[in-house]
């Protein structure tokens, strides 16, 4: 046990800590410099060469003070996870010997990592290796402290070397940047003229698994997949709804406590911490912040979460669906749209009816996500997820959006009568026991089966997986929402009468979209049918998501705001096909593996020992029929291990002779998939037959509650 001494954390004092924040920045440079870089940093443009310079070497020394000798540009690849190559800040020796610590403006703003080694879909062929990573000036850099020593990480753009993004940091920015524009139109519409930027803020709350190290390690599907690909349901799951904000275990609260540090060092607002559905499932949630930099908090919190795992001797496990009967994980991304002065565009006020703003850019939402809703599936689509989505713990594939009891009412009224003249309030929560305060509720319940939700002053997009990175989905998010925007200003600017123009609009737009909207059961058939008759898509798998990128329409929305081109937008097509059936056939590779070299010799061996003491019940002229029943058993259940075997092999063989990206994946999803699926049956019923002492690998009890 700690001591209270020990035990004592003072936040204020390590938050941000490890952060080169702006308030280091205004410490560290001169006042003409940091004024330079804060004007940049809100509105644009390019620092001078001499800015750069004082800023580099500021960081360099901040750095130098807390003890790194390295500096990297940190950069987010379509590798959905981070990159980083380390340069020490030593340069060429003096003539005495000595060597100079140096790190240049020129150091700072740009890299050039080899584009040709990551991700490209063609963009980038072998023979043409250049790419830059740029910095972000808007994102704080920061100190990472591990094992290596501390680096100085830049959060930078990748891009080519003509331009074409590289990365899920470009296609950010580009979106917020659009978004800013559009949003600055209309709220100038409705005579603000004090505000000077629009920002989305997105808090992302993040689900994971934690197991035993020495378990995990015995685990070929975990350590090369993630999720286990074999496994029966423990005697117990998740039924009995005891895990859920359940007291949390010594080590897992041990492990909380030094991930919070971390986060709070890097100046990630880690809230709330809790005990999810699952057995051996927690959340952590931080407080919403600029998307750009919340994205890369989130990439921060992911690699954190692993390496603090370590350290207790645990793996985290951040895969949509690492054990089959219980529930996955998710990540929900929490977006809202702020002014620089502290407006919320999503908060409807006391009165949403009379809210004429509010009502406007609800009805350009749901305008973008109905007009989009397959582009946005697409953004939170991803191997895992297709185990997840739908599977009665996560949203469905089908998009729709609920606004609660309220705002449903406020979209009915307007549509059916033409106006709204009243506002459903939230009453009073009475719980009969005179020693607890009554007060008033919120005015509408949640809805924890749609997966795009309004709560509150915010809509939360439930579909992302939890090892996914963030920027795509709040890429299109930007995107979608500036394009109902910008048809909605080109509209009212020309309007003779604004008044009338705005009401107009509001009530054709949710009158056109009012489809999206459902509030019911998400996870019921009835909804599925109802989807289908209303003509909303339903994209089941991410194969399936993957070409909406590359429609006419979607094309035509990127290439408005500049956030992709058509060339990119076709290289993340063939990417994501290439991610599919690569990841498909890394873990079809591991059963077989685990299923000859591990399965069937130790059922064998079982078998063989029963079969001995069938023979020694025999001659002793003992019943021995018990024992013949289950050797046979085994048996046919080896054989059917071993065929589905053969019938795997045979059709990863076929799918190495198709060439074309998308044939590739849907015959990994249609065949591949579904014979692995085959291959896991007789092996899990295996798992219920066979003396544990012969298992080869830990089971789903030992896994997820000898944590």
């Amino acid at each position: 046990m700690t001591t209270n001494e020990e035990s004592f954390i003072n936040i204020e004092e390590i938050f941000g800590k490890n952060v080169f924040s702006i308030g280091k920045m205004k410490e560290h440079l001169s006042e003409e410099v940091y004024l330079e870089l804060k004007r940049v940093m809100e509105n644009g443009g390019e620092l001078k060469r001499e800015t750069a310079d004082e800023v580099a070497q500021a960081m360099k020394d901040w750095a130098i003070e807390n003890g790194a000798t390295h500096f990297t540009h940190w950069f987010q690849p379509l590798t959905g996870i981070t990159a980083e190559k380390h340069d020490a800040f030593i340069t060429h020796p003096d003539k005495k010997g000595k060597t100079i610590l140096d790190f240049s403006g020129k150091d700072l703003i740009k890299g050039e990592p080899d584009a040709s080694s990551f991700p490209s879909g063609g963009l980038r062929a072998t023979f043409e290796a250049r790419g830059y990573t740029v910095w972000d000036i808007t994102s704080p850099a920061f100190l990472k402290e591990d094992a290596i020593g501390v680096i100085l990480c830049i959060p930078t753009a990748f891009c080519s070397y003509k331009g074409e993004a590289l990365d899920k940091k470009t296609p950010l920015l580009r979106s917020m940047e659009a978004l800013n524009t559009q949003s600055l139109r209309l709220i100038r519409l409705f005579g603000n003229t004090n505000s000077k930027k629009v920002i989305p803020n997105v808090g992302a709350e993040q689900e994971y698994f934690l197991v035993d190290h020495s378990k995990y390690m015995r685990r070929m599907d975990l350590i090369f997949a993630g999720r286990t690909l074999f496994g029966a349901n423990a005697p117990k799951g998740q039924e009995m709804d005891d895990h859920y904000f359940g007291t949390i275990p010594e080590r897992v609260g041990s492990y909380m406590r030094d991930l919070n540090i971390e986060m709070w060092k890097l100046g990630v607002s880690a809230k709330t911490q809790h005990n999810e559905a699952a057995p051996a499932q927690h959340e952590l949630a931080p407080i919403y912040e600029t998307a750009n930099i919340a994205v890369d908090h989130n990439q921060l919190m992911m690699e954190t979460m692993k390496k603090v795992a370590e350290r207790h001797g645990m793996n985290c496990l951040l895969h949509e669906k690492p054990f089959k009967g219980v529930n996955g994980s998710g990540k929900h991304d929490n977006w809202s749209l702020t002014t620089d002065d502290g407006i919320n565009l999503l908060d409807p006020g006391e009165t949403p009816h009379e809210n004429i703003q509010f009502l406007l850019v609800l009805a350009c939402i749901l305008k973008a996500v109905d007009t989009h809703a397959d582009l946005l599936r697409q953004s939170a689509s991803d191997v895992g997820n297709d185990l997840r989505l739908g599977a009665n713990e996560a949203p469905p594939a089908i998009i729709s959006v609920f606004l609660g009891e309220q705002l449903e009412d406020v979209v009915k009224q307007l549509v059916e009568t033409g106006a709204a003249d009243h506002t459903l309030a939230g009453g009073k929560l009475e719980t009969g026991v005179s020693t607890l305060t009554d007060f008033e509720k919120d005015a509408t319940d949640r809805n924890r089966t749609s997966p795009f939700a309004f709560t509150g002053n915010k809509f939360e997009f439930r579909m992302v997986g939890s090892s996914d990175s963030i920027g795509s989905p709040n890429t299109i998010l930007n995107a979608i929402v500036a394009e109902a925007f910008c048809e909605a200003c080109d509209v009212l600017e020309k309007a003779d009468n604004f008044d009338m123009g705005v009401h107009d609009l509001i009530k054709k737009y949710f009158t056109e979209h009012r489809r999206i909207i459902f509030n019911g059961d998400g996870y019921s058939e009835e909804w599925v049918k109802e989807a289908e008759k209303r003509g909303l898509p339903n994209l089941r798998s991410m194969v399936d998501a993957v070409d909406t990128l590359v429609t006419d329409k979607a094309i035509k929305l990127f290439e408005k705001f500049g956030i992709f081109t058509r060339t990119e937008l076709e290289s993340r097509r063939e990417i994501l096909y290439d991610i599919y059936s690569k990841t498909i056939n890394i873990e079809a590779k591991t059963m077989l593996d685990m299923a000859r070299r591990q399965y069937i010799p130790a059922v064998s061996r079982y078998e063989m020992e029963l079969s001995k003491t069938a023979g020694l019940l025999r001659e002793i002229n003992t019943d021995f029929s018990v024992q013949r029943e289950i050797v046979r058993s085994i048996a046919d259940e080896l054989t059917a291990v071993h065929n589905a075997c053969k019938n795997l092999e045979d059709v990863l063989e076929e799918a190495c002779t198709i060439s074309n990206a998308k044939d590739k994946a849907f015959y990994y999803r249609e065949k591949v998939f579904e014979c692995m699926e085959i291959l896991r049956r007789p092996v899990d019923r295996l798992e219920t037959m066979v003396d544990r002492k012969y298992w080869p690998v830990p089971t789903y009890a030992e896994l997820m509650f000898e944590v």
